[in-house]
């Protein structure tokens, strides 16, 4: 029993500082995922050894256990701390809402081999957002959707894919310019638009679906980091009025997110009011937060939530938000270091140089 505890007390600290190095491999980054569950599992074994130590009474090997299960608990509830409704909240609520300047947007990956489209639909009617951005639709899930919201959602930007990436984004409010890009990768699509809301005023939109560092999408995170902060980099120097949405393929208190927030300079409603989990839907004790949405100081938050099962293993992310660039004052702009600057550019320089050296047509996911 000595050397099991002991044993998991170590596992458990090196899956807690691993991440902490700058290391991209799959390998290293996925530990940055599981941080509530390597918390709970370093609270369990502290119980066990206090239970322990008050039975045997020799404090001998279970004290310095105690000292590193319960510094596991106090490093992972640092970083998750941002994300509990204990903390102070980034994006304000909204304080008058205006049905002219509010845009509210639907977030749903749905899974590619989902057939359950009716799930989805049925949210949509229920829920009616301006904006519905799908991830993961292929030909099969367009032809579902076009069918289902052809009077409804008139304004599209198309991109089916079957190699997991394909996205799609229908708008009731009118699409300026849409575009499609290929930030890093030719295989990985994005969509930037301009929205007009119903009082006139345009806002910028980003969509993101960038590759996962996992041993069957790609062994290293730099494309998913260099897609994110390409963005980032081009916000901060546009400064635009925006929303980013995607599956980010990454966590809310990860340092590549972290990271993008401080470069561009966008909130993350999710502080100081829940992580708002929505992957894995179907495995309740391996969840955490992949699908986000930032957005500019010029806007507040009047509902967030998780939506229910769709068929998928992410669950839908429903946002209301409030134009209110007058008010933008009163939110105070994330900020980047002169070190986070460098690390952002030296991230992009590095991805895109390396997908230079690959073949048209080829994934670059190694």
């Amino acid at each position: 029993m000595v050397y099991v505890l002991t044993s998991a007390a170590v596992l458990l600290l090196l899956a807690t500082c691993l991440p902490w190095l700058r290391l991209t491999h799959w390998t290293v980054r996925i530990f940055d995922f599981p941080r509530l569950q390597i918390a709970t599992l370093a609270g369990c074994l502290l119980v066990v050894v206090l239970i322990d130590l008050a039975a045997a009474g020799d404090g001998g090997w279970q004290l310095p256990v105690i000292l590193i299960a319960l510094g596991v608990c106090i490093a992972q509830g640092m970083l998750m701390y941002p994300y509990t409704r204990f903390a102070s909240r980034q994006m304000l609520d909204v304080e008058e809402l205006d049905p002219a300047r509010r845009l509210t947007l639907l977030n749903a990956n749905v899974l590619m081999t989902n057939r359950n489209s009716g799930a989805l639909i049925e949210m949509v009617r229920r829920r009616q957002p301006d904006l519905l951005v799908t991830l993961e639709s292929d030909a099969w899930w367009q032809a579902e959707l076009d069918r289902a919201f052809a009077d409804d959602y008139p304004h599209r930007v198309a991109v089916p894919l079957d190699n997991l990436y394909g996205m799609h984004l229908y708008s009731r409010r009118p699409l300026i310019q849409p575009r499609v890009r290929w930030l890093i990768q030719d295989d990985i699509p994005s969509i930037l638009t301009q929205v007009e809301l119903e009082s006139g005023e345009r806002v910028t939109l980003f969509v993101l679906h960038p590759r996962p560092p996992s041993p069957t999408e790609s062994e290293e995170s730099l494309w998913r980091d260099a897609e994110l902060l390409l963005v980032a980099q081009e916000i901060a120097a546009e400064h635009c009025h925006c929303l980013l949405v995607g599956d980010l393929n990454d966590v809310a208190w990860s340092r590549t997110t972290r990271l993008f927030s401080n470069v561009s300079g966008l909130l993350d409603p999710r502080r100081g009011r829940g992580a708002f989990a929505t992957f894995h839907a179907h495995w309740p004790m391996l969840r955490w937060p992949l699908d986000h949405l930032f957005a500019s100081r010029e806007f507040r938050l009047a509902e967030i939530e998780r939506m229910g099962d769709i068929g998928s293993d992410h669950f839908p992310l429903f946002v209301s938000l409030v134009y209110a660039p007058q008010d933008k004052a009163q939110q105070p702009r994330p900020t980047a270091n002169a070190e986070e600057i460098e690390e952002a550019q030296r991230t992009v320089a590095e991805a895109q140089a390396a997908a230079q050296d690959v073949p048209k047509g080829t994934s670059a996911a190694s």
